[in-house]
């Protein structure tokens, strides 16, 4: 079962990773459209659409990853000091009341957005530049279910603490900075002493 679950969350990693790369090509059509309107004084007619069309996709493909990693945003000042057993309950529970229905929402709704947005060949109603939009409105099911996906093997992982009383391991390429181990780290390199 854990191979499985790594196998899900290596496929949420693949998609993030690989639309991290919208960041990339986010700033560089940022610094041209910025140079194109102050420097050269001919703005551009589709810098903004582009600029938001490659946020949001950005945005959208990271959600799966950011859930494999447990990376999401979550007010634990009293969750994190339940048991382990008593986090995965309340996570299952929260993945089936609220998780589930709002992602397969986002998936039914996206596909006919997307589907409507094709068969219109809809265009940016922002600028007017008309930048076709329909090909990236594509990506909304397609993160959604990849969201969703990702959210059973997190159901799966509560159930696996629900039984054993510890969570399974997680694949981890990220890790964040321990603030206190940074200082030590710091202090032993000065050879200096680093008070808490």
């Amino acid at each position: 079962m854990i191979r499985f679950l790594h196998a899900i969350d290596r496929l949420s990693a693949l998609g993030g990773k690989a639309f991290s790369w919208c960041i990339v090509l986010l700033t560089a059509v940022v610094c041209y459209d910025v140079g194109a309107r102050y420097l050269a004084n001919s703005p551009t007619t589709w810098g903004f659409d582009v600029a938001y069309i490659l946020y949001g996709i950005l945005f959208m493909m990271a959600g799966a990853y950011t859930l494999s990693r447990n990376g999401h945003v979550r007010g634990d000042l009293l969750y994190r000091t339940l048991s382990q057993r008593m986090q995965a309950v309340i996570d299952l529970v929260l993945y089936v009341v609220f998780f589930l229905p709002g992602i397969a929402a986002l998936v039914y709704a996206g596909v006919e957005f997307a589907t409507i947005s094709w068969k219109i060949r809809e265009v940016s109603s922002v600028t007017g530049g008309g930048t076709p939009v329909y090909q990236f409105k594509t990506f909304i099911p397609i993160a959604g279910a990849l969201l969703l996906l990702q959210g059973f093997a997190e159901m799966a992982r509560c159930v696996i603490c629900i039984r054993t009383g510890t969570w399974p391991p997680r694949e981890h390429d990220v890790e964040e900075a321990n603030i206190d181990q940074l200082k030590a780290v710091l202090g032993e390199e000065k050879g200096t002493e680093v008070r808490p």
